[in-house]
């Protein structure tokens, strides 16, 4: 079977990772398990992995301080697996930079689903990248497609950077989507529905938490490095757009 993409399956309980790795198997996917969070940062520098599944208790480093490093370096998807469930852990988590998270003990085929889910966004996400770039001027990608400014800020799709003074924004995949479909239209009042469906790739049902946390941290990277400024309006009743 040819394999869809290479899984870092972070989890020092051996029987846990190994059926983890035993599942993704079966999809399709090649797992590699790291027991430690200084396996899986070595493995990380390897490169060439799709997604990240990360338990939250390792020893050494807790799994929140493992994806605070992740996501000082790489946007790669990451799910988390944990036992907790509190309210207060899973916003930590999506501020952290995660993208998904499931509660021990897990059922396999909501775990397959998610990892489904996360393998088509980041698919998205490439297509219409590359879409972007290839649209105007007879598919040639112009200087305007990849950099884009608004004030101070200066996006590229290149190097996937934000820069704020010459300042980089150290922002997760989805803070760096938001930003970029905002600064696209930066006329353009979006609703959460509209962020939601084009960010995340999914229906809009009601629950903005996941949105909110992505905005508000957004908002604070930007404006640690220019605290003067305000780059974000909140259109009441509305939604989001950038402040002129």
């Amino acid at each position: 079977m040819e394999h869809r993409g290479k899984v870092l399956v972070v989890e020092d309980d051996s029987h846990i990772s190994d059926l983890l790795c035993e599942l993704l198997k079966q999809k399709g996917h090649n797992p590699v398990p790291a027991y430690s969070e200084t396996e899986a940062l070595l493995a990380l520098q390897q490169g060439g992995f799709a997604l990240i599944l990360l338990d939250l208790m390792l020893p050494g480093k807790t799994g929140e301080e493992v994806l605070a490093e992740i996501r000082s370096t790489s946007h790669i998807p990451v799910i988390v697996l944990t036992a907790r469930t509190d309210k207060e852990t899973t916003v930590q988590l999506l501020q952290l930079g995660a993208d998904d998270y499931l509660a021990k003990p897990f059922d396999n085929n909501e775990l397959l689903a998610r990892v489904e889910v996360q393998m088509r966004r980041l698919e998205l996400g490439q297509s219409t990248v590359q879409s972007k770039q290839s649209t105007q001027f007879e598919g040639q990608t112009t200087e305007q497609e990849r950099i884009l400014q608004h004030k101070d800020i200066v996006l590229s799709l290149d190097d996937y950077d934000a820069l704020i003074n010459d300042q980089k924004a150290q922002l997760s995949k989805r803070e760096f989507e938001i930003l970029h479909l905002l600064m696209s239209h930066p006329k353009k009042v979006f609703s959460k529905n509209n962020l939601y469906e084009r960010v995340w790739g999914e229906d809009f049902f009601g629950d903005d938490n996941t949105l909110n946390v992505h905005i508000s941290k957004l908002r604070g990277k930007l404006q640690a490095l220019s605290p003067d400024e305000e780059y974000i309006q909140t259109v009441w009743g509305i939604g989001f757009r950038m402040k002129e």
